[in-house]
């Protein structure tokens, strides 16, 4: 099946397994979708059909570290979020190297989910690894010519989700997961956000990963919840889409048209009878959609050779 006969239901197109899938990125260059599985410690790269056999759809790297996203860079590799930092990623060569080390006071805390918005900044957050301490934050990384400069802007999370910004740079958008509320924030225009708001509140389930599509509504996967939620502008919730396993992570948009959304899931908090129930769980999976996604943006760097030890 080609990814244009897709229905706009969710089908699993890669019968992965994955612990816990995330971080689903669209490289147009190489018309492939790259993720991770966290827990798993690897960085995946499914490429569609097209010429290609089945056996070079699928590829995937072994990570020093479990692995919470990544982004393309503007130097051609992928800027990284592992457990305890920022890394770089060449998939030419499978190498990491860590950048910046992040909030080593905190040994218990993780990275977690992440984004690049329009002006080419990274937003992302942190958690508290066993999650049960409010000692997450969300962190913003610009690239400038002696390094990476990295600013918190908001703390208090047990587990930060998201986090997106809408397609004109000026709302920036977290989950606050296990408190089942997603908020918003006013950027200003050198992209430094105001005072938090609540955006939605959900229920059966926790908000997990989010992003934007062009037509400016939030797309929300509802972790224990077997279900996507897109919301308007204003928070009102437009549709569900039900999902085929309990616990959707994070959708990205990719295809020529930028049409076909990529789910990933995870399967590690399911029963063994669960597991039975939902074979297909930890798998990728994708659906069509009318109103297209938005091109991934890039990160734009400063100095990267700035390695530690």
């Amino acid at each position: 099946m080609s990814l244009t006969q897709l229905s706009p239901s969710p089908t699993c197109i890669l019968d992965l397994r994955a612990n816990l899938g995330e971080g689903p990125v669209w490289i147009a260059e190489e018309h492939a979708l790259y993720f991770v599985d966290i827990p798993g410690a690897r960085v995946h790269r499914y490429m569609p059909a097209r010429d290609r056999d089945a056996e070079h759809q699928h590829q995937s790297w072994e990570a020093p570290t479990r692995i919470a996203f990544l982004f393309p860079t503007s130097d051609g590799v992928f800027l990284c979020g592992g457990v305890d930092g920022l890394y770089r990623f060449d998939p030419r060569t499978g190498q990491f190297a860590r950048l910046v080390s992040i909030e080593p006071e905190h040994p218990g805390n993780r990275l977690n989910d992440g984004c690049i918005d329009p002006r080419g900044m990274l937003w992302f957050g942190t958690m508290d690894d066993g999650e049960s301490h409010p000692r997450g934050s969300i962190y913003r990384v610009r690239g400038t010519p002696a390094g990476l400069e990295v600013t918190r802007h908001d703390e208090g999370y047990v587990v930060s989700n998201g986090p997106a910004v809408s397609p004109d740079g000026l709302t920036l958008y977290a989950c606050d997961s296990p408190g089942q509320t997603i908020y918003a924030f006013d950027l200003d225009e050198n992209g430094t956000p105001g005072t938090r708001r609540v955006f939605a509140r959900v229920e059966n389930g926790y908000p997990d990963g989010i992003v934007c599509d062009s037509a400016n509504t939030l797309w929300c996967c509802m972790f224990a919840g077997g279900r996507i939620i897109r919301f308007g502008p204003d928070g009102t919730k437009l549709e569900e889409i039900p999902m085929p396993c309990t616990f959707p992570t994070k959708l990205a948009f990719g295809g020529d048209d930028l049409r076909t959304a990529y789910v990933t899931t995870a399967w590690r908090d399911l029963s063994e009878a669960e597991r039975a129930r939902e074979p297909q769980a930890g798998s990728l999976f994708a659906f069509r959609v009318e109103t297209p996604g938005l091109a991934q943006h890039v990160f734009q760097l400063g100095d990267m050779s700035r390695l530690e030890a």
